[in-house]
């Protein structure tokens, strides 16, 4: 049963699953006992005021630094503007668009210190996505970096949730509201199971899937995985590159460093150049980012640049055996591989450096149990192959969707993606069990590639599929059939292709593109995408 709610606006816990269609929650584990009443960011910049952290650099970004004390005055200001001055409520949904930095950081944490909802978003997204997001989430207000807001004012609808657009940054609205408040704010008093963070993921038919997590779950995502596989110490300096509207970087750069008392160090861009750079600058000892950015890094970062680093996280998806050895070989840091899901806010499966098998992506960690199900949705025992579920402390709840009942059977959280459990019980990732591609650790739908492509006056007909790419893992191709009179060559390619972003985030567009007479199909007219797939084989 759920604990009272803290909030005044009950759209969340109102469009929460059924319990009975949520996944088995386990919070057995001694580090997961956590008080009924919580604000996952009392406890994580308050908390550390009271335990005298106060003028420990909390984020670092090129010559900048904020101290805990610092960052603690950016949010109340922030908190009391949200709450004084833009009519936020516990339980309002706040939408986030910024690049990571200590700004992005400080609206984040004000946002659930006034009991309010986070929905932090991409700054890639275009105004055709937000909106869907804005509809969903019914987000009344955003905050916004001052250089983002034109796709934010272009997904608002005359009528629409959205209401109020406030930008941050020097000079911007934000800043002159929030310099006239005081530095202090009084946490808002949630439950640990008030929805603090709904997080977006895209599913195989293009659909965003809205992950609603709780106080509670902020904090698991610290106290199991970063707890027990990382170990960080208060010394430890995290840096990466994925967003924090993407959970894995919201623990790894924003949440596990103040849950340790550690410090984050933000590169200024999200790629690998500037990743190394901020390794080197600032010496910084915890790396979260994809394959595809550790193979980068080995080809362009100098030995040294790599000198500081202790633990090195890969994730968003599979981790070759040649990037593990070669980062191991040029390092002597042997990569931490780990599968998470938006669903289960963080990661549910890694390794130990210590206990690392290169190749394999490891075991259940603390706080979490996996299993293998067959055809028939039941446990595969031993070794085999099946459909990776987990639980634990986390679980899919999904807002107002029918796919809660695909994502969680018979208790299980069911990733789609299949596994190989070896005589040790360790996974090895085999396969996606749908049609997402997964490209530089982007999860990109086909199909919401294909509705973007048939916008184009040209193309009569479409395919998207993701494609074998040595660099990326996979890469996003499309096979069309263009209209009569249409010259199929490399001007209309190249237009496709930015149309495709200029319609959706840039990552998404196509990078190969094949002008072809027809698509294959079945008897009764369907696409066959899975005879455009074989073909790479």
């Amino acid at each position: 049963m759920l604990y009272p709610s803290g909030h005044k606006d009950t759209f969340a816990r109102d469009h929460l699953p059924p319990e009975d269609s949520w996944p088995v929650i386990d919070l057995g584990l001694a580090d997961l006992d956590y008080p009924r009443v919580l604000n996952c960011a009392a406890v994580l910049i308050d908390a550390a005021l009271d335990e005298g952290f106060g003028d420990k650099p909390a984020i670092l970004q090129g010559e900048s630094v904020l101290t805990y004390s610092e960052l603690a005055a950016r949010t109340n200001r922030i908190a009391r503007v949200l709450t004084e001055d833009l009519g936020v409520v516990p339980g309002g949904r706040v939408l986030l668009r910024g690049e990571n930095s200590p700004v992005m950081f400080a609206c984040w944490l004000a946002v659930i210190k006034a009991g309010a909802i986070a929905v932090t978003t991409m700054p890639m997204l275009r105004a055709a996505e937000l909106k869907t997001i804005i509809h969903k989430a019914q987000a009344s207000l955003a905050l916004c970096g001052q250089d983002l807001c034109d796709e934010v004012f272009a997904a608002r609808e005359p009528g629409g949730a959205l209401t109020r657009v406030v930008s941050f940054g020097p000079g911007s609205e934000l800043d002159t509201l929030a310099a006239e408040k005081p530095a202090t704010f009084e946490p808002v008093p949630t439950s640990q199971d008030d929805v603090c963070l709904i997080a977006f993921t895209s599913g195989t038919t293009g659909e965003p899937k809205a992950a609603m997590h709780f106080h509670r779950d902020v904090l698991a995502m610290c106290d199991t995985f970063c707890r027990h596989i990382l170990r960080p110490g208060s010394d430890a300096i995290f840096t990466g590159t994925p967003p924090i509207a993407f959970t894995f970087g919201l623990g790894a750069l924003l949440v596990f460093p103040l849950r340790f008392r550690a410090t984050a160090a933000l590169p200024h861009q999200s790629n690998p150049d500037a990743l190394w750079q901020a390794i080197a600058r600032h010496r910084a000892t915890h790396v979260f980012t994809s394959p595809t950015g550790y193979r980068a890094m080995l080809a362009r970062a100098p030995d040294e640049a790599l000198a500081s680093v202790e633990a090195c996280v890969s994730a968003g998806e599979h981790l070759p055996k040649s990037v593990s050895d070669a980062w191991f070989e040029r390092t002597g840091v042997r990569l931490i591989d780990g599968i998470g899901a938006t669903e289960m806010i963080h990661i549910f499966i890694s390794a130990t450096p210590e206990t690392t098998r290169p190749g394999a992506v490891g075991k259940a960690v603390p706080g979490f149990q996996a299993c293998l199900l067959d055809d028939q949705d039941l446990p595969v025992e031993g070794v085999g192959v099946g459909r990776l579920g987990v639980r634990g402390p986390t679980g899919c709840r999904y807002l107002s969707d029918a796919r809660q009942a695909k994502y969680v059977v018979a208790g299980w959280n069911v990733t789609g993606d299949i596994f190989r459990r070896d005589e040790d019980g360790y996974y090895w990732y085999v396969a996606r069990a749908d049609d997402m591609i997964v490209s530089s650790g982007y999860n990109i739908a086909g199909p919401e590639i294909e509705a973007a492509l048939m916008t184009h006056p040209s193309v009569n007909e479409c395919a998207v599929v993701g494609w074998p790419d040595r660099e990326r893992g996979q890469i996003v191709k499309a096979v069309i059939v263009v209209k009569p009179d249409i010259a199929a060559d490399p001007a209309l390619a190249k237009a496709l292709q930015d149309h495709v972003k200029a319609t959706l985030a840039p990552y998404k567009y196509p990078r190969l593109i094949e002008f072809r007479t027809a698509l294959p199909k079945t008897t009764t007219g369907k696409i066959q995408r899975s005879a455009l797939r074989a073909e790479a084989h």
